[in-house]
């Protein structure tokens, strides 16, 4: 039986898996090459370094992300330009095997008439020009704002490219009913995660829990929301957890008593976190691709509460409390540390969250779109 290699263009280093788009793609490239395909894994490196677990991929390379100014001076978006490179794709002419582009942030190859024979593919982790969209809504800098603003218009019109691609594996139902709409093509194949089951401690745990990367606006906005509007009004311990919070948001934990900031948990820490909180709450204003971290909460933690916006198109509304309002929150909030997560409750979210979100049957949903 020949061997299945496949070319996997990251738009990171996937490895801590300590935010949401690098989860998503560790754990893919984990069970695809435990099932046996040949990865040959291509990182764009700018502060993650080279790390000794990606060498359990049959190949894994690293090219420098060139973040410059003068990369902005184009109609091709930043998150596209700042990654082409001309060694990456010297590389992929070394053969024919078939290509994944992660994100449309590594799809510059799609462009690239050299390689106009080959088959490549995209993993969709967004539609990005609503991501940045709204992330220009929420930024208050100027000149952020403005860039972000520019960022989502080049990637409206960027986004077309994605007709040259062999087929698009999106990451949510509500992105899958986008994309094939408009380009065809595409398999709904949902995040990949750390868990192969519902890990959760029965039993009721004593505190709030806020998680996510941190230097990430929107979920620092999400962070400093709960803190002001849910957490400020509850008698109880509250603990952020994440990468890299700003001074801003260390200071306005500082201001509440029942608040804790913790910074930069690793892997073990940050599962721990989830493990012993009572209730797991998590907030977005953009409806758009899947949170990983609301799976995280959901296979490693008790009770989530979540806002409309966070489960949005991804099917796990019955596994969550949805709540809108920030009174509604802290009602909710006192109401759940009352009640205890018992086996049943673990064995009924285990048994749904295994239809949609199993790493092992999403993976051959790939193996089967690329290589049949």
């Amino acid at each position: 039986m020949p061997e299945n290699h496949l070319h996997i263009i990251a738009f990171d280093v996937p490895y801590p898996a300590n935010y949401g788009g690098v989860i998503d793609v560790f754990y893919r490239v984990k069970v695809l090459s435990e099932a046996g395909v040949r990865v040959h894994l291509h990182c764009f490196e700018y502060g993650r370094g080279e790390q000794e677990i990606l060498k359990r991929c049959h190949e894994v390379k690293y090219y420098k992300r060139d973040t410059s100014f003068s990369k902005q001076l184009s109609f091709t978006p930043f998150i596209v330009n700042s990654r082409w490179s001309e060694e990456l794709v010297q590389d992929l002419l070394q053969d024919e095997y078939p290509i994944l582009c992660e994100g449309l942030h590594t799809t510059a190859v799609l462009l690239d008439n050299r390689l106009k024979n080959r088959k490549i593919y995209v993993r969709a982790h967004n539609v990005e020009h609503d991501y940045y969209q709204s992330l220009g809504d929420s930024e208050r800098c100027v000149w952020k704002r403005l860039f972000y603003f520019a960022e989502a218009w080049k990637l409206r019109h960027y986004e077309p490219v994605l007709r040259k691609a062999a087929g698009i594996f999106a990451i949510s139902q509500q992105d899958a009913d986008y994309f094939a709409k408009k380009y065809g093509k595409t398999t709904l194949v949902p995040g990949f995660n750390s868990a192969d089951s519902v890990c959760s401690e029965p039993g009721r745990g004593e505190y709030v829990l806020y998680h996510g990367n941190l230097s990430v606006r929107e979920n620092e906005e999400a962070a400093k929301w709960l803190i002001e509007n849910v957490f400020a009004k509850l008698d109880l311990h509250c603990i952020v957890a994440g990468l890299k919070p700003s001074d801003k948001l260390k200071k306005m934990a500082e201001k509440y008593s029942n608040v804790t900031l913790a910074a930069n948990p690793d892997d073990a820490e940050m599962i721990d976190l989830l493990r012993q909180a009572q209730v797991n709450v998590l907030v977005t204003n953009q409806p758009t691709g899947l949170k990983l971290k609301l799976l995280n909460a959901l296979y490693c933690g008790r009770f989530c509460l979540v806002n409309s916006d966070m489960v949005r198109g991804t099917s796990l509304e019955s596994l969550c409390i949805v709540a809108d309002e920030p009174a509604q929150m802290v009602s909710e909030i006192k109401r759940l540390m009352e009640e205890g997560f018992t086996e049943e409750d673990i064995e009924e979210r285990d048994n749904q969250i295994r239809q949609l979100y199993d790493n092992e049957a999403n993976t051959q949903k790939i193996i089967q779109a690329i290589f049949s």
